[in-house]
């Protein structure tokens, strides 16, 4: 989308910028003034610090030590810092579905500390570290390495890089050795290339969801050239889905919630989508039948997609954000005669998250949070599986002190 006249359709008349000028813009779009009346408690003091190479630290952190055992204090290690590094001080983290997956699953690697929707101020810096300084505030996503070399790399599309993404949590850690822990800690030593910009006077709670919901669903908006007047539908009304309508109604798109829970139909209104229907409701969902052309699902589980390819118009896409399970629903046959299709989208590369972040910021989009303690993190957990959060739970990392191990 072009970033001067806010025209979807202007977004591919220029060839793209390349990822490093992204990242040294960072704040090009962004403004005090179009973030104006966010609280002062989202800018917390600068620290005390400087450009060197530390050794490891010892840090606290709110993780699981066992398989579906609850979260609680724990103290891991982070590793030294290399001259290309740069040393967070965490101030917020988001809560995705996903880290409810992983931590209460029996197949994660324990200790298990999740979390890869961060926010921090920078504490101190590698000496090779350019775009960077204490002070500034910075944000992690879901990826903190690649190989940087692989065709996909070179793309910015570091999330399906050949040799093997780093991911923020979980994943063998080439650094370092072991596996990588993720935001729920006081600190985190991540390669600068992996450090977002966050722009001035935004919401830092509000913002730390962008990192992973929000180019999780901007990056498919941008992939399928939404643009005014196109009819996009987003399927389900959560962490994600409350994004994907901000995101599609800025693109002037006719938006259509499709939700299993009576008591959202009034929000999706009130985040700027027309239509909202409840996709239980048979004779609803007939009334919807071919109008849309594109729908964005954003559920965490396995559902049945046939009556939402129904939905979609001839050459229409449903783009699977959220389901990683089997796709056994699907009729064949009714995708043929339509020439409709079923894709999936992983989060976006560092320069398309540095975009995005740029464009909320322009725009004034930012998450609908409710900030918690490290304390009632296991209870946030259970309120998420229950649907009952609107719409992003974010862990305030200064009550991990008073966290109990």
């Amino acid at each position: 989308m072009c970033t001067q006249c806010d025209d979807p359709r202007h977004v591919h008349h220029a060839a793209p910028p390349a990822r490093r000028t992204i990242l040294k813009a960072g704040l090009g779009l962004a403004s005090a003034s179009a973030l104006a009346g966010t609280t002062a408690s989202a800018q917390p003091a600068v620290p005390k610090a400087g450009r060197a190479t530390q050794g490891p630290r010892t840090t606290r952190a709110l993780g699981a030590a066992e398989a579906k055992g609850p979260l609680k204090a724990l103290t891991i290690q982070r590793r030294a810092m290399g001259p290309n590094d740069v040393l967070l001080d965490v101030l917020y983290c988001g809560i995705c579905h996903s880290d409810i997956h992983v931590a209460r699953s029996d197949r994660a690697r324990f200790p298990c500390v999740p979390g890869h929707e961060v926010v921090g101020r920078v504490q101190a810096v590698g000496s090779a570290v350019t775009r960077f300084k204490v002070g500034d505030v910075g944000g992690v996503g879901c990826m903190v390495g690649s190989c940087g070399e692989c065709t996909n790399c070179l793309a910015d599309r570091e999330q399906n890089c050949l040799k093997g993404t780093v991911f923020t949590y979980g994943a063998p850690d080439p650094a370092a050795g072991g596996y990588t822990f993720g935001g729920y800690s006081e600190t985190m030593v991540v390669p600068e290339r992996f450090v977002l910009r966050i722009p001035p006077g935004a919401d830092l709670a509000a913002t730390a969801p962008l990192l992973c919901a929000g180019v999780t669903t901007f990056s498919p908006l941008q992939h399928w050239e939404v643009s005014a007047g196109q009819r996009v539908g987003v399927v389900g009304l959560g962490g994600l889905g409350h994004i994907a309508v901000k995101l599609a109604v800025a693109r002037r798109a006719d938006v259509t919630v499709f939700t299993t829970s009576p008591g959202k139909v009034a929000d999706s209104r009130r985040l700027g989508a027309r239509h909202a229907v409840l996709s239980t409701d048979a004779a609803a969902m007939k009334e919807h039948a071919g109008t849309c052309d594109l729908l964005i699902a954003t559920v965490p589980r396995t559902f049945d997609m046939r009556p939402f390819m129904d939905v979609l118009k001839l050459d229409g896409t449903l783009v699977n954000l959220g389901t990683l399970g089997a796709l056994g629903s699907l009729d064949g046959l009714s995708m043929v005669i339509g020439r409709k299709s079923v894709a999936g989208s992983l989060i976006g590369g560092i320069a398309e998250t540095q975009e995005m972040l740029d464009y909320c910021a322009a725009r004034g989009i930012k998450a609908d949070v409710e900030v918690v303690r490290a304390q009632d993190v296991n209870r946030a957990y259970d309120r998420i599986v229950n649907k009952d959060v609107r719409y992003r739970f974010v862990i305030d990392v200064a009550s991990l002190k008073d966290a109990q191990g």
